[in-house]
Formats: structure tokens, sequence, C-alpha cells
């Protein structure tokens, strides 16, 4: 009889195919979010325009994570917790953000992408423990 803890072939596969998931489905999230911090810059300065865009983020970076990159199942209980995962990477992204505008005078269209690259590690590791359960 088979070990139930033991991985089959395809599972292995498909895990080992996660963090590429991972970095497709956030990049699909990230221009859908980026797309909206552009909007939003229009009528705000940076931080409110990326806290907003960050905001709609999480949403749309949940169903992402939920369906296509880890394939699991929708869960009230994780979809509750999911937004406490990026709070630090909001916390590290603002920084990073106020820190490239401010005092390395990066074009404010520009810096989300240093926050988004600066987070990325952390949100995969926190994203996966939410979603997966």
């Amino acid at each position: 009889m088979e070990d139930a803890n033991k991985k089959k072939p395809g599972q292995l596969y498909a895990r080992a195919l996660e963090p590429l998931r991972f970095l497709i489905g956030g990049a699909a999230n990230t221009t859908f979010s980026y797309s909206f911090y552009l909007i939003f810059l229009k009528f705000m300065d940076a931080v409110p325009a990326y806290t907003f865009s960050f905001i709609i983020g999480i949403f749309s970076g949940y169903a992402i994570n939920t369906y296509f990159v880890f394939r699991s199942r929708w869960s009230w209980r994780r979809f509750a917790a999911f937004p406490a995962v990026h709070v630090v990477n909001y916390a590290v992204g603002t920084i990073v953000l106020w820190i490239a505008v401010n005092r390395f005078n990066v074009d404010e269209k520009l810096a989300p992408i240093l926050s988004i690259c600066s987070t990325i590690p952390i949100n995969y590791l926190l994203s996966r423990k939410i979603v997966k359960g």
C-alpha cells in the first residue's frame, strides 16, 4: 500500500511550477494594480495612489493565487487572512517607494516597480502559507 504522505510525480511537477506560476500571476496582478496606480496618480500624490492600488491588488491577488498559482479552493477564512500577508509587503513597499522618490529622485511612475521587486520573496512565502493553509 502506498504511503499517503508521498507525493506523486505529477504533484511534484505541479509544485515545482508554483514559483513560475507565482511570477506569471504576479506579473498579471502587478500590471492590473499598476494601471490603477497610474489612474489614481492623476488625482492624488504617490503614496495615497499606491495605497489604493495596493488594496485593489490584494483582492485580485488572492483570486490569482488561489485558482492559478497554488490551485487551491476558495476559503473565506483564508481570504480574510490574506490581507494580513500584505501588511508586511505594504510596509516594505511603501518605505522603498518613499526612499526611491524622496532620496534618489526616482520618477513617481517608476518607483512602484522597485517596491514590487523588493517584496516578491516575502509575498511568495507568506501567500503560499495562507492560500495553501
